[in-house]
């Protein structure tokens, strides 16, 4: 299925918390219940975003973009359900009550810039709060999706990391 779609998501572990390992080892499988109270809840769940793009702007890609990676759940967007299908996943390390950085804005537009580039399908942006309303609220009330379309207007696609396409 054509990628169309890419999902702006938000992450901190454990809730609050920025930086560590943690959220590399949730989405590699390794995360340890034991680290900390609220990992217990984690335990068993299998869910990675295509990347990560942390409180520095660094971007890190944990599934190729060819193939479907977990990260949307029971979703649906413009009557279309299982965005897993036909998106990409972008969590942005962060949380319900604290402002992203503007690097994390402008890497996000750089990465989606690149990803426009191959993968021409690549139409739309959308927040996971609007695919799985009622469920989910990231990337929340502190995403500035103004900011976002600024980057996109003025941030080229050029990256300095290697992607995986397949």
């Amino acid at each position: 299925m054509a990628i169309e779609l890419l999902v702006v998501h938000a992450i901190s572990l454990p809730a609050g918390h920025f930086g560590g390992p943690y959220v590399e080892d949730l989405f590699l499988g390794r995360l340890d219940p034991a680290a900390h109270p609220d990992f217990a809840q984690l335990t068993g769940l299998r869910v990675a975003a295509h990347f990560v793009i942390n409180r520095l702007g660094a971007i890190t890609q944990f599934v190729p973009v060819g193939k479907r990676a977990w990260h949307a759940g029971v979703s649906e967007w413009q009557g279309r359900q299982g965005c897993n299908d036909f998106s990409i996943g972008v969590e942005l390390e962060g949380d319900w009550q604290t402002p992203f950085i503007p690097i994390q804005y402008e890497q996000l537009a750089r990465l989606y810039h690149t990803l426009r580039n191959h993968v021409p399908s690549l139409s739309s942006i959308t927040g996971h709060q609007h695919i799985a309303p009622g469920r989910k609220w990231d990337p929340g009330p502190f995403f500035d999706w103004n900011l976002l379309e600024h980057f996109l207007a003025t941030t080229c696609g050029e990256t300095s990391w290697p992607l995986v396409w397949d």
